[in-house]
């Protein structure tokens, strides 16, 4: 060994002691016979073995006992170095206590004094090794995350721009490998609340984190979160979303549905109310002939004169009511406001109850609530059921014998609901009544128990029949009521 010239103040006893000094494991061998010459102390270090201890040595027993490191491929390498004058490996020592380290290791040609040698220095890779590992195991779960899950995610700067995106979002973007992602607001529609939204509300509201909805071209949603990463050069931000296409377009369905519900059961409404105004206008229009009728033959005197005329202007004005009624009612199918005593509802009709009555000697008794029942309802509306149940009974109770044409009309408050119930000693009934939209009845139209039933339910109650254990038929209703109970 000679000192550069270029260095005058380095001798060679100074290289000596570098090398001795390096962390760099480094051996010797001989150019000839591979024999270990010499070790520096990081070498002996790692190995366990002192210099005089690892000259004897061969490569099978400082060595892995792997076949990849047999002492015939460890003497090749040492000879691609001698012949090439440098050679690289992975090789796999074995310390003296018997762990296996792996190396990176270069075999470099040098010239000694003597002759050709190989100097081989290596390092501990292990570690390196490890990281390695790691990284690919990281790498494997990313690639998992990007093309083999639901999930999606997107990184963005604080501008909002696209920083990375996994494969399954880039293909929803429609981004291309060669040019760059842009911004997000590019790409697709934020909402916040169920509202459109800009990226700068977005990012305000994700201290740390917020929900998010995208729109992409208004055929593809989704639903996630954005969350802000604290990092030394700026704020980072993570989406985490899931496509809820088939979800949102469901909600669609759903909601055109029930708009197309609402419409099918206005018209179908104002159908039925339309057949009901027929039906009811022809009672109360007809009285009110009748009494005129009997005007005109009792001109003479004045007292029933009076009455007749009273009698028809309050069959007409029941008329108009009626009317009025279904018109606000078919308008207004899902918003009842109205609040109306149920017992106040009953004492009206009860004058054209008993009018019907009247004829066939029938008696009707009103067992009413002590106290008064409100409910929700429309109050007009509700009267007519009271007349449609009424009038069923009377009608039914007409081909009874004498004895059994008894009418009770009851009202009670019960929990949180006002009932109506209308008691006769009729025949019964053969199947439920409400089944079916029109009834089999041998004059008119026989639809009074099917608008009963509509106007009911649609008043958020229930309507119902059933047998009278002494005989008969019990028809009830109830309503939400309103105030304690």
């Amino acid at each position: 060994m000679e000192a550069d010239p270029r260095a005058p103040e380095l001798t060679t006893h100074d290289f000596v002691a570098m090398l001795n000094a390096s962390r760099t494991c480094v051996l010797v061998h001989d150019g000839a016979t591979k024999n270990i010459l010499w070790a520096n102390p990081a070498a002996c270090e790692m190995l366990e073995w002192s210099v005089t201890e690892l000259r004897p040595l061969k490569a099978n027993h400082m060595s892995s006992s792997a076949q990849q490191y047999d002492r015939v491929i460890g003497r090749a390498w040492l000879q691609e170095a001698v012949d090439k004058g440098v050679s690289r490996i992975e090789w796999h020592y074995r310390t003296k206590s018997g762990r296996v380290i792996p190396t990176d290791a270069v075999a470099t040609r040098v010239e000694l004094a003597q002759g050709p040698a190989v100097m081989v220095q290596f390092r501990d890779i292990e570690r390196e090794q490890e990281i390695e590992r790691e990284l690919r195991l990281t790498t494997s779960w990313v690639d998992a995350l990007a093309r083999h899950t639901s999930a999606l995610a997107v990184m963005l700067d604080a501008s909002g721009a696209l920083r990375f995106v996994t494969d399954s979002a880039a293909e929803l973007f429609g981004a291309t490998p060669d040019e760059p992602l842009g911004c997000l607001t590019d790409h697709a529609g934020l909402r916040l609340d169920d509202r459109p939204a800009t990226w700068d509300e977005v990012r305000e509201r994700a201290a740390p984190g917020t929900p998010v909805r995208l729109e992409i071209q208004g055929r593809v949603w989704l639903e996630g979160s954005v969350e802000r990463l604290r990092e030394p050069g700026g704020d980072a931000f993570l989406m985490l979303l899931y496509d809820v296409s088939e979800r949102v377009r469901g909600e669609v369905r759903r909601e055109r549905e029930l708009h197309r519900e609402n419409y099918l059961a206005r018209y179908t409404a104002m159908g039925d109310m339309a057949m009901a105004i027929a039906h009811e206008l022809s009672q109360p229009l007809a009285a009110a002939g009748n009494f005129l009728a009997g005007v005109r033959s009792r001109t003479l005197d004045a007292a029933p004169v009076v009455y007749g005329i009273d009698s028809a202007v309050r069959q007409i004005e029941r008329a108009s009511q009626i009317v009025s009624s279904v018109r606000a009612f078919v308008g207004h199918l899902e918003h009842v406001e109205q609040v109306a005593d149920l017992n106040e509802i009953v004492e009206e009709c009860l004058y054209f109850v008993r009018l019907r009555a009247e004829p066939a000697a029938i008696e009707v008794t009103f067992d009413q609530s002590a106290e008064a029942v409100p409910v929700h309802c429309e109050r007009v509306l509700t009267g007519q059921v009271v007349l449609n149940l009424c009038f069923n009974a009377i009608e039914e109770m007409a081909q009874c014998p004498q004895q059994r044409r008894s009418l009770v009309l009851t009202t009670r408050r019960d929990g949180d609901t006002g009932v109506v119930t209308v008691d006769d000693r009729g025949r019964g009934f053969p199947r439920n009544p409400f089944d079916e939209s029109f009834t089999a009845k041998e004059r008119g139209s026989g639809i009074g128990l099917a608008l009963s039933h509509r106007i009911i339910t649609r008043q958020h109650g229930t309507i119902w029949a059933e047998h009278r254990a002494g005989g008969g038929s019990r028809f009830g209703f109830a309503l939400p009521a309103t105030g304690p109970g």
